[in-house]
């Protein structure tokens, strides 16, 4: 049975209806244009429409329909995070985030919705014009109140609701009041139809308005309804209004709605917009309750404001929101009443104090359950992006210190599974501002968690500088943030190959994690001791290390941290040779890390284990997981992580007997590591070339890492992963046999043939042709699998005799 196409589009509120013909138009529509934008004024139903038309796309799409919300977002350079985000794409050291997403997006064939784009409407078009030139079967739909204006947009101008006839009851206006109305508790009979009629033309067939009237059937009758509604337009279109009639409709409903609410409604509503996306009831409360509101009182009220179509509930997760109309509108009352900075300001004391608290929970306090740990883990996760809105208020306020603290607290921006280049924008951004009055041991926090970010930055020796900065300036009681930090310090230097100061950071962290009583950090330190004995050869002592630093990982019992400590274990068993030690450690891992969603430690782990796996020669169960690996490798959009499951397929090629699927595979990992900026595996590559060229030959095994260096990874993993074989290699013929004919080569081909019978090298020939020497090799490397050569020399004696006429 074939897989579900993938999506994370939300369950229909209520009832889809009418816009059957819009609905049909626009299926066809998206199907054969690149971009279609649905444009429209607020509360046109714009969002709605594009949902339904997205959820009847779904199965033409096998790689997946992906929602994007921007409503909540205020900065551009958002946008290609939270693309990134639904997709599942991490950012890469010295790559472009947007580079990232389109080559993870360039093979697949799938829909994005980018919802709500107005505010945010350049940076959008350059974003998805440079994914729709990137990526060939990628479709976008995007709804805006503007169009996107680039070369291959469509606009779709969403129309209001069909307007009904005098007496008419089939109008789609009509029908969507009576459906809501319903849904509100009211029963209207004939004798409303007149009035429903009159109220639906009155709003212009706009759904929002339609809706807001509909639900307050309850109190009105639709009479009374539109004898206020047409009393509030008649207010609307004198004084100078120059809006256009939809836009003052629209804002007579809402302005009209608002009024009709109940003094502490209206507050409430207002100090709701505070709020970048959903929230839940204790947030509200914690925020919102101040006078002229009671925290008990928030509950009752935000009810209320969900019966009158105000807030959106989420039946099942208990989260509310604001539609972006309402929401505008909250935040304009909420300016109005003189209330914005006081409401910014208790926001980010409330997510301060929340993150603080979810963080010692998930982390710090001893003898936590796992189950409250997560729970504190993913209650963290789901104020990402209020904490976001609070950070930039801090920054536009000045308040660095409330900013640093929040910084240093949100596993959802720490190692946990953050994007920890994130947190180094913010830290600076705190940094760079007034920190008069900051304690010192706050800098040096916040210090310690810009080196972690700087770390994953790849910026080894501005990280190390800046740890070390963090260390010589918190306070000596500072414990838990100090065993952190010389933690990390030793994973800096192991990766600048500085095992010695490593280890005097390891002793360090473990004395002061030991002395607290710091479970968390023992085992880090332990773990850290162990990798050091690793890379000095000091195995039984590496494996005591990993021992100690697992037990201690369990008595913390985060997940986490037991699966980087059994990893651990699992690199010293391999490096031992004990392989069915190191398989079952590595898949201890896996469990842990796919509950915490760490995607690229897990494509990591799988990777390891179909390398060990292809070594015990269990080859389905290492294709299995490698193949795993690298579905999850390519779908973060990591070429490291792809790298890593090329290496272990072409372990698993080479243990199948299969040298030259080796070879490309390995080829390939290293084109990629090194279009990255690492360096290739180089002992483990020298190894393997050395086995096919006595295997192979030299030409045979240069052809192939040429070939190989020039193949889309996806192709060389594919290739492996499918058990193919590459064709016989043509007899190899003398050069007195009957020649192969010229239309053989390519144009380009013939070229270069003939300036290697001038024995000029790879450079030259690139200098000749105002090429790379990379692309002349490819084209060598091809010459010689189309001859059946491998040398250049036979190439060269065969472009001479071409040249003499003996073709």
């Amino acid at each position: 049975m074939p897989e579900t196409p993938r999506h994370n589009l939300p369950a229909e509120p209520n009832r889809f209806v009418g816009r059957e013909r819009d609905l049909d138009d626009l299926h066809d529509l998206v199907g054969d244009t690149r971009v279609v934008t649905l444009c429209g004024v607020g509360g046109i139903g714009k969002t709605r429409l594009a949902l339904r038309v997205a959820a009847r796309l779904v199965p033409a799409y096998p790689d997946g329909v992906w929602l994007i919300e921007l409503a909540r977002f205020g900065r551009a350079e958002l946008v290609e995070q939270e693309i990134a985000r639904v997709l599942g794409v991490r950012e890469e050291a010295g790559r472009p985030l947007l580079g990232t997403v389109t080559a993870r997006l360039r093979e697949q064939r799938c829909l994005l919705l980018l919802d709500n784009c107005e505010h945010l409407v350049h940076r959008c078009a350059e974003v998805v014009a440079a994914l729709v030139a990137g990526c060939p079967s990628l479709r976008v739909l995007a709804t805006s109140r503007e169009p996107l204006r680039i070369a291959s947009e469509l606009i779709w101008r969403v129309p209001p609701l069909d307007l009904p006839d005098e007496g008419a009851a089939d109008a789609e206006s009509v029908q969507l009041f009576m459906d809501r109305a319903t849904a509100a508790g009211t029963k209207l009979d004939g004798a409303s139809l007149a009035d429903v009629v009159r109220l639906c033309r009155a709003l212009d067939g706009l759904p929002l308005a339609i809706e807001l009237a509909a639900a307050r059937t309850s109190l009105l009758s639709p009479g009374q309804i539109a004898d206020r509604i047409d009393d509030r337009f008649s207010l609307l279109t004198t004084g100078g209004r120059t809006a256009p009639a939809r836009q003052r409709t629209l804002l007579g409903a809402v302005e009209w709605s608002y009024d009709l609410l109940a003094a502490k409604e209206q507050v409430l509503l207002r100090r709701l917009s505070v709020f970048a996306g959903d929230f839940d009831l204790l947030l509200a409360e914690q925020v919102c309750a101040e006078r002229p509101i009671a925290a008990n009182e928030i509950v009752d009220l935000l009810g209320g404001l969900v019966d009158k179509s105000l807030v959106l509930c989420d039946e099942g997760r208990r989260r509310y929101r604001l539609l972006e109309t309402i929401k505008r509108y909250a935040l304009e009352r909420l300016r109005q009443a003189g209330e914005r900075e006081v409401l910014r300001e208790r926001h980010l004391h409330v997510l301060c104090a929340l993150q603080e608290r979810h963080f010692a929970t998930e982390v710090v306090e001893p003898g936590v359950p796992w189950p409250r740990r997560f729970e504190a883990l993913i209650a963290s996760r789901e104020l990402i992006d209020d904490q976001r809105v609070a950070l930039e208020w801090a920054a536009e306020s000045g308040d660095v210190l409330l900013g640093l603290r929040l910084c240093q607290t949100s596993t959802g921006l720490l190692p946990l599974g953050g994007n920890l280049r994130e947190i180094v924008g913010w830290i600076e951004r705190l940094l760079s501002l007034d920190t008069t009055g900051v304690p010192a041991e706050q800098i040096a926090h916040a210090m310690a968690y810009l080196a972690y970010g700087l770390e994953a930055k790849d910026e080894l020796s501005r990280s190390l500088e800046t740890a070390t900065r963090s260390l010589a300036e918190m306070a000596p009681d500072d414990d838990f943030p100090r065993c952190v930090m010389h933690n990390l310090v030793v994973v800096v230097l192991l990766r600048m190959g500085r095992a010695e100061e490593a280890a005097h950071h390891a002793e360090e962290g473990l004395t002061v994690a030991t002395r607290s009583g710091d479970r968390w950090n023992q085992a880090a330190s332990l773990a850290g001791l162990s990798a050091v004995a690793l890379v000095r050869g000091r195995l039984r002592e590496a494996q005591r290390h990993g021992e100690e630093a697992l037990a201690r990982a369990g008595e913390h019992g985060h997940r986490w941290l037991m699966a980087r400590t059994a990893v651990q274990l699992g690199a010293v068993a391999e490096a031992r040779g004990d392989l069915a030690a190191a398989r079952t450690r590595y898949e201890t891992a896996v469990p842990w890390l796919s509950e915490l969603g760490s995607d690229l430690e897990l494509s990591r782990c799988l990777a390891r284990i179909g390398r060990v796996a292809a070594m015990l020669h269990e080859f389905g169960s290492a294709r299995e997981r490698l193949a795993a690996g690298t579905d999850i490798a390519r779908a973060t959009g990591q070429r490291q992580a792809v790298a890593r499951c090329l290496v272990g397929l072409s372990v698993l090629a080479e243990c199948e007997g299969d040298l030259e699927g080796a070879v490309l595979a390995a080829a390939a990992a290293a084109g990629l590591r090194e279009s990255i900026g690492q360096h290739s595996a180089t002992t483990r590559f020298e190894e393997l070339l050395g086995r096919a060229r006595t295997k192979l030959g030299d030409g045979r095994t240069t052809s192939l890492w040429s070939r190989g260096r020039a193949m889309c990874p996806d192709v060389a993993a594919r290739r492996v992963l499918a058990g193919e074989r590459l064709p016989p290699k043509a007899a190899k013929a003398p050069v007195t046999a009957e020649p192969v004919r010229h239309s053989v080569l390519t144009a380009r081909e013939q070229e270069i043939a003939g300036l290697l019978t001038r024995g000029l090298s790879n450079r030259g020939i690139a200098g000749e042709l105002v090429i790379s020497p990379a692309t002349v090799a490819r084209h060598i490397a091809n010459i010689m699998e189309k001859l059946g050569y491998t040398s250049r020399a036979q190439i060269a004696v065969w472009a001479a005799e071409r040249s003499n006429g003996s073709g």
